[in-house]
């Protein structure tokens, strides 16, 4: 399989210079045209603040695209997401075979990341365990089992079940760590009430775990959870009440699957006013800046 490099992602990484990898499916499935492309060029802005190079990764009619040009993220955030195959695991190959467009999830993102040699991705949310739905469980959890790149996230998105998602966690070996904080984010909300594994407070100190990680050549992923900035935090209470209404209609109307995410996420949105969509992209552009920041740590660790 070939991998495209965009020209400054290839010359980066040949460079030893830090990269962060990006995910696209915030572009076709997360948000509406054009605030999707405005986000994914803040986001990339982002990781550069944090001193790294950003590398958004997509397929693009059958081609897989590790880094992409400003036209590219347009031509993407203009598709209908009914278009564009959501990818994890199991659906590169089928985009690849079939000439399609396809947007790389987190599960996706990291298959990728780590064959082009990207060991740090930058996301909002990982996917965890459906409310009410124990065996509706994403691809994203086995994936951090079993592929060896570092996710820095605001934890798994709220409208998961939380504690089981943190389960699932455990039992795939997956460190959880706290940026900053000692309980395990939730997306739109600074804490989960979750434990973590580790509390760690500065992009060195999260470089020096993922060197010993490597350095054990342990097959599996971190999860790096970072708080939604205080000023952008949305109210715990408020966003539950959304997420419950929401779940509950998601139900109703027999909404599950992959469909259900974005359709909840797209719902909490209408039913809190669009505030549950600033605190998204706030976060979006925070974990870009704190996953630059740790790349950037991380080059220069490997430097020593």
């Amino acid at each position: 399989m070939k991998l495209n490099f965009h020209p400054e992602v290839e010359e980066a990484l040949a460079a030893g210079q830090p990269v962060v990898a990006l995910e696209s499916t915030v572009i076709t499935h997360g948000l509406p045209y054009p605030d999707n492309v405005k986000t994914a060029v803040s986001m990339e802005t982002a990781v550069r603040e944090g001193g790294a190079i950003p590398a958004t990764i997509a397929i693009i009619q059958g081609q897989v695209h590790i880094g992409l040009t400003g036209d590219q993220l347009e031509y993407l955030g203009r598709l209908s997401g009914d278009t564009v195959r959501k990818c994890s695991r199991r659906d590169i190959p089928l985009a690849l075979a079939r000439g399609e467009n396809g947007a790389t999830t987190v599960a996706g993102t990291m298959i990728l990341a780590h064959l082009a040699g990207i060991p740090i991705f930058a996301t909002g949310g990982i996917g965890g365990v459906h409310r009410g739905h124990p065996f509706d469980v994403s691809a994203d959890l086995s994936e951090l089992g079993r592929t060896p790149v570092t996710v820095v996230s605001s934890g798994a998105k709220s409208i998961l079940d939380l504690p089981a998602t943190r389960e699932v966690l455990e039992t795939n070996g997956v460190p959880v760590i706290g940026y900053g904080s000692d309980t395990m984010a939730a997306f739109f909300s600074r804490s989960s009430g979750l434990p973590v594994d580790a509390r760690l407070d500065t992009p060195e100190e999260a470089a020096a775990l993922i060197q010993a990680h490597h350095a054990l050549n342990l097959q599996h992923g971190i999860l790096i959870t970072v708080p939604v900035p205080e000023a952008d935090a949305f109210d715990p209470e408020a966003a539950e009440a959304a997420i419950a209404q929401a779940t509950r209609e998601a139900d109703e109307q027999g909404i599950h699957g992959p469909a259900a995410t974005p359709w909840l996420l797209r719902r909490v949105v209408e039913l809190t006013d669009g505030r549950s969509l600033r605190a998204n992209v706030a976060l979006l552009r925070n974990n870009g800046r704190v996953a630059g920041q740790i790349a950037a740590a991380f080059v220069q660790f490997k430097r020593l």
